[in-house]
């Protein structure tokens, strides 16, 4: 018998010990279950998708190439598509975030059925970009595309069911919005979610918060906020009048539950910051920088923290406008100066020119020489000088002093006169052209005297020789007519 109970009871101990095996290696097996399990559950998700919005030319491409790392020069059509790199450094995992941006042509909104679901809505961020260069179309560009989100969402197969918990999600996340300064920096990346946490205080919303509840998250980013500076010098902005924007846009985003911040890509401005707060909403990535509202150009402010009576310090600020005022009436669009650019001037060909010319003045008639109408005792040129001069070579007869030289028989006196002038003017001029003892006419002979006179006194011929030249003409006028008749041969002879 006893050989017999020590083979039992040495079976039996056997069989515990595979029984203790057994339920070790499935232990081990479930311990590597759990812990893939719990791996795969904290991995960045895939499928978040970022849905762009905005006018043409107002960066919406080009920004979200910046956030991505690329110069994306091209601009594409209808509806694009780009992809950030998120990684999450604290558990070394990375995922791809999908980013459709949809063109500025309200022609293209029905491609938004390709870039999101009734499925992938609620993993979607959605981002109106506003233009601050030509700030007079940003809150219509707001208001237009706030209206074409919403109705692709309300096309959408969602039940009420699903939707109403998607809007109350955004109220709880907006009601449940802390001051960064609470996070503590050694705190990892991600937030870890804990289920033991007391719950703070909810604050009610706002007469306009939330009152369009898109189910989403909203961000309002103005981009091109480099351009501020231009607007002061050129359109003479000033700071009322970039408190009245904000203001009108911080209102906006209350209802849409919407956060906003200021960017420019030139001076690479807030941009860091905009990923940052575009991962923490979608991938609750801890965000730890507060609301920056002290800079025109670089506002930054998260969604739930602001309310009307934050937006309210603005107004303080207003002189001439009120903060009830239409937007469009304050801020107006500037006249459209018109560049007029002078016309180049090319000077034309000289040959070609003249050409011209020579062609007109043949085509004009022939007018009469002056010579016949002239009254006698003046040359062509109308001036009294006359026909010969001294040392001068005779001059034809059928040159105009000449027939200036004859005679009229009906004006006898005023001939003689004329002539009495002629010798009068010779007589001047043959001082200043003759030297005293030079051969010469009478005439010049005379002149010669009156020359020499003035040097003797050592001073120069004035009125006193002008006077004794008229007398002495004036006492001997027959002379003087005599002398004008002689033909001009004659004279010149002589």
């Amino acid at each position: 018998m006893a050989p017999v109970l020590e083979k039992q009871l040495l079976g039996a101990a056997g069989a515990g010990d595979n029984n203790n095996e057994d339920e070790e290696g499935q232990n081990l097996w479930s311990s590597i279950l759990s812990e893939v399990s719990t791996r795969s559950s904290s991995k960045l998700p895939s499928g978040k998708n970022i849905l762009i919005f905005g006018e043409d030319g107002s960066g919406k491409t080009t920004i979200m190439a910046k956030l991505q790392g690329a110069d994306h020069s091209k601009k594409g059509r209808g509806l694009e598509y780009l992809y950030l790199n998120v990684h999450d450094e604290d558990r070394d995992d990375l995922t791809r975030c999908n980013v459709w941006i949809l063109d500025g042509d309200l022609y293209h909104k029905g491609l938004l059925k390709f870039a999101v679901s009734a499925q992938s809505l609620a993993d979607s961020l959605a981002v109106f970009v506003a233009d601050m260069s030509r700030p007079w179309t940003i809150m219509e560009s707001l208001q237009k595309w706030a209206s074409v989100l919403r109705d692709h969402v309300d096309k959408l197969k969602i039940s009420p069911e699903e939707m109403r918990e998607m809007e109350q999600n955004m109220v709880k996340a907006f009601q449940e919005y802390t001051e960064p300064e609470d996070a503590t920096p050694s705190s990892p990346q991600r937030r870890a979610p804990t289920a033991g946490d007391d719950e703070g205080v909810v604050l009610p919303l706002g007469d306009n918060t939330l009152t369009h509840n898109l189910g989403i998250p909203v961000l309002i980013v103005c981009t091109k906020c480099d351009a501020v500076s231009v607007l002061e010098k050129e359109h003479d902005y000033r700071e009322e009048h970039f408190d009245f924007i904000q203001s009108h846009i911080r209102r906006f985003c209350l209802q849409y539950g919407a956060g906003l911040i200021y960017t420019s890509v030139k001076e690479e401005k807030n941009l860091d910051l905009l990923y940052k707060y575009i991962v923490h909403k979608l991938y609750d990535f801890q965000f730890t920088t507060p609301a920056l509202v002290v800079e025109k150009d670089a506002v930054f402010i998260p969604a739930g923290w602001d309310n009307e009576k934050k937006i309210g310090i603005l107004h303080e600020n207003f002189t001439t406008v009120r903060p009830e005022d239409s937007f469009e009436d304050f801020v107006v669009k500037p006249p459209v100066r018109k560049l007029v650019h002078d016309k180049e001037i090319n000077a034309e060909d000289e040959q070609v020119f003249l050409m011209k010319q020579q062609s007109l003045l043949a085509k004009q008639p022939a007018t009469p020489t002056r010579g016949a109408t002239e009254s006698p005792g003046r040359t062509a040129s109308g001036s009294p000088r006359p026909s010969v001069r001294a040392g001068q070579p005779t001059v034809s007869g059928g040159s105009p002093m000449t027939a200036v030289k004859k005679p009229d028989p009906n004006m006898k006196g005023a001939a003689a006169n004329e002539g009495v002038l002629a010798n009068f003017f010779n007589s001047l001029l043959s001082k200043k052209t003759g030297a005293p003892g030079s051969p010469g006419t009478g005439t010049g002979a005379v002149g010669t005297g009156v020359q020499g006179s003035a040097k003797k006194t050592g001073q120069k011929p004035g009125l006193t020789d002008v006077q004794a030249e008229l007398d002495r003409m004036t006492r001997k006028p027959d002379s003087m007519v005599s002398a004008n008749n002689i033909p001009p041969p004659t004279e010149n002879e002589a």
